[in-house]
């Protein structure tokens, strides 16, 4: 392939198929990558800038999940009396939502839902897209007459566009974190 952005944009065409039918390498023909019939696949370059990426994405998405366990135990730094989403088998991490998830679903003191989207980098405007449709459709088929559902955000930094997206949101709350840890060396002479 010449660039990886004909790379890119073949996946992004693939996604936005949706149900299509896979490939069946005994079923079907070879596919056309490229817009000249040639059949060969397309080979991605071993290029630094590709494995910072994804090493870049992989730590991100471990950093995630380090935060996400770290405030599922510990909910009361968001809010005092917050605690995890149980119901029967299923708890508050990684909430199924319409295809999607979310990060942690919590209850409050009031009895009402708190949808928790986290962000381990830089929490940018379009964050609240994604919260306000996880907050609308636990609005919509899981709470109760009565039940209010509101969000908050966790990034490691939040924008200036996130807080203005938000700033008529009365529903939505915004947090941001830092991490800390200290060294103590270990004297071992001491038994």
């Amino acid at each position: 392939v010449e660039n990886n952005e004909e790379v890119k944009n073949f996946f992004y065409i693939l996604q936005k198929i949706g149900n299509a039918p896979l490939y069946d390498k005994e079923k079907d023909s070879q596919p056309i990558y490229k817009k000249d019939n040639i059949t060969n696949p397309p080979t991605i370059d071993d290029d630094d800038d590709d494995d910072d990426v994804e090493e870049k994405e992989s730590k991100q998405f471990a950093y995630e999940k380090d935060l996400q366990n770290y405030l599922s135990k510990n909910l009361h730094e968001i809010e005092d009396c917050l605690k995890l989403y149980e119901d029967e088998e299923i708890n508050g991490i990684q909430f199924p939502v319409g295809g999607r998830f979310i990060d942690i679903l919590a209850i409050d003191r009031n009895n009402n839902f708190v949808v928790i989207e986290l962000k381990v980098s830089r929490g940018y405007d379009k964050t609240i897209g994604q919260l306000l449709r996880y907050v609308a459709w636990i609005e919509k088929n899981h709470a109760e007459q009565g039940q209010t559902v509101r969000g908050v955000i966790v990034a490691n930094n939040i924008s200036e566009d996130l807080k203005l997206a938000s700033s008529s949101l009365s529903y939505v709350e915004l947090f941001e974190y830092n991490l800390s840890f200290t060294l103590n060396k270990i004297r071992k002479d001491i038994l």
